[in-house]
């Protein structure tokens, strides 16, 4: 037994000192630093079997004892004896960022590992750090610089940065990425999902440039429940004394400084009056510059409150309805996730035309972009972990993995007005080790950000005509939120769901999180015939009767604005690898229950004014 225990120990030291991962927390506002873009054309390999990380022991290359051997190297053949199986300069080309399901029709349903490479030139000064920044890979990354590991890191929406200071070089530079979208029962998310795997760099990669002793991280924002309390606060690289930091907002002539204290931290708590309160109807953000003797930092960031009383939710001291949708990180019209800021301007554009005052970003962290564009355009934003059905509960590495990418979450959007919920998962099923796993997560969001409300999309269970929501982790979250399907995966047709109730345990603002039906757009039948735009258009007039019973119904976020591919839609005619709930098609037409939604919104909005 003690022989067992002992060996387990060694490979556990030995692959932690072999293997670096990714940063506790990522750079904030990396795009106001110093940075030179890496996006464009990358090589790329397909490696199904793995053969440019492993030997044919299955023993990996970058943690033999010479360290080398795989593809990493980047070799090009010296002589004609030398046997090299690869070849990264005649290999085909792929865009970055770019998700390789959508760019090569014979990857379209793959799953596993390409090896991704590209060359670039740099200065590297003495003195100055130097990070290569992804702002997400899908899912598991392992990074080379010039041959050498930088690290591992997991998790596919996130972003996260290396150290590559000491392994970058004057002139000509390779980095690899042997890149991984297997699914996996113990990852966060795990085997099972409702969406495309699209696997890839997919956002930006920067090689980022900084002064030591630079500011990592900083958050600027109203203190809760008080329209006037600023919160300011930074945290430096390292634990440095005495850093002189100025922070400005010169339309409201503002300037304050201050030094940091041993640990290299400032927090700090002032009252400023007239400010004007961001708002949908009212998205100001103000220029704020954050500057020391050697970093000039720049942000746009809006002031605002969220709170809940009782049953109902405030919005700078106003009750408010959540006029929201459901979104996914993926263009209908083109295949692929979001590639630009106009494809991302036009998914909440068309939330805007059905009168929308909230999107909920599912089920993943979105695009930095995105919440930005939100902040610009007045949208509120539900932001969500992919802790999504049937996790791992018990597993530590999968809570770590949870708990990690919920962190990157809030330090990168702590500063956009528009997120006003952190979610930390999406039907998950009842049990002891789920109630532990999540209320943890609650936990973390809530010692993370005070600011903002913490919820997640709950199920409910049917008792006769009784709809009955009592999950024990609504007693931790702020909102009643939950999915409900009636009119499609059950309850019969749309005209015969209006005989449910709802049994609400708790006492707080009700957010329908989803609902919804598949219609094939241009598809035309009566109103009980499945997969017709008439079913659908029925189904959202019964589903809004039925909801409306609901004295505390505070919002909703129908699935799903549009169309959007899944592998596990597969009926040939209807569907065809399509989930077909949006209420745009993937033509960008718009459905008949799109113009159910927003005459419902328009009611709400005079309801609220």
């Amino acid at each position: 037994m003690q022989k067992s225990i002992y060996r387990v120990f060694i490979i556990c030291f030995s692959l932690l000192s072999t293997i670096s991962y990714a940063q506790v927390t990522a750079i904030q506002n990396i795009q106001s630093r110093k940075i030179l873009s890496l996006n464009g054309k990358w090589n790329y390999i397909i490696d199904p079997y793995e053969n440019g990380y492993y030997d044919y022991r299955h023993e990996p290359f970058d943690q033999s004892k010479t360290g080398t051997g795989g593809f990493f190297d980047d070799r090009v053949q010296k002589d004609k004896t030398e046997l090299i199986e690869y070849d990264f300069d005649h290999s085909s080309l792929m865009n970055v960022p770019g998700d390789w399901n959508s760019q090569l029709e014979k990857l379209e349903l793959y799953e596993g590992s390409v090896w991704l490479r590209r060359k670039f030139d740099a200065k590297p000064e003495k003195g100055k750090k130097y990070y290569i920044y992804f702002a997400a890979v899908n899912y598991e990354a392992h990074v080379y610089l010039n041959g050498k590991k930088l690290g591992v890191h997991k998790g596919g929406f996130t972003p996260f940065q290396f150290d590559a200071t000491n392994k970058l070089k004057a002139g000509e530079n390779s980095i690899i990425l042997k890149v991984d979208n297997t699914r996996k029962q113990d990852e966060i998310p795990t085997v099972n999902t409702d969406w495309w795997n699209y696997g890839g760099i997919t956002r930006d990669v920067y090689l980022a440039e900084f002064p030591d002793h630079f500011i990592a991280d900083y958050k600027l924002q109203l203190v809760k429940g008080n329209n006037n309390l600023v919160s300011f606060s930074v945290k430096l690289a390292d634990a440095t004394a005495n850093q002189e930091v100025t922070l400005s907002i010169p339309e409201l002539k503002l300037e304050k400084k201050y030094k940091t204290d041993g640990e290299g931290k400032i927090a700090d708590e002032f009252i400023w009056n007239n400010l004007s309160l961001w708002s949908p109807e009212n998205p100001k953000l103000y220029g704020v510059n954050i500057k020391t003797d050697k970093e000039d930092i720049n942000d746009k960031i809006g002031f605002r409150n969220i709170e809940v009383r009782g049953d109902s939710i405030y919005l700078n001291g106003k009750s408010i309805f959540l006029r929201g949708i459901s979104v996914h990180d993926e263009n209908p019209l083109l295949a692929g996730r979001l590639r630009s800021e106009g494809d991302m301007r036009m998914m909440l554009q068309w939330s805007k035309d059905m009168n929308c005052n909230y999107v909920r970003l599912a089920h993943y962290p979105h695009n930095e972009e995105m919440i930005r564009l939100a902040d610009e355009m007045g949208l509120l934003v539900w932001a969500e972990v992919p802790v999504y059905w049937t996790i791992s509960w018990t597993n530590p590495a999968t809570y770590a993995n949870a708990k990690q990418q919920l962190t990157d979450l809030i330090v990168r959007d702590k500063n956009r007005a528009s997120v006003i919920v952190w979610s930390v998962g999406n039907e998950t099923p009842l049990s002891d080790a789920r109630l532990s796993f999540m209320s943890n997560l609650v936990e973390t969001a809530r010692t993370l950000d005070d600011t903002r409300l913490v919820a997640a999309a709950l199920e409910v269970h049917r008792e006769g005509n009784t709809m009955v929501l009592n999950d024990p982790l609504g007693e931790k979250i702020d909102l009643v939120s939950f999915n409900e399907y009636a009119g499609w995966y059950w309850g019969g047709t749309p005209a015969e769901i209006t005989k449910y109730d709802f049994n609400i345990k708790y006492n707080k603002p009700v957010v329908v999180t989803e609902f919804g039906g598949d219609a094939l757009g241009g598809f035309h039948a009566d109103e009980n015939t499945r997969w017709s735009e008439e079913y659908q258009e029925a189904l959202y007039k019964n589903q809004i009767t039925l909801l409306s019973k609901i004295g505390a119904l505070r919002g909703m976020t129908p699935w799903i604005l549009t169309d959007f591919r899944s592998p596990r839609r597969q009926h040939p005619i209807y569907q065809n690898f399509w989930n077909r709930k949006g209420l745009i098609s993937e033509t960008g037409k718009k459905k008949k229950a799109f113009y159910v939604l927003k005459d419902y919104y328009n009611q709400m909005q005079a309801k609220y004014k």
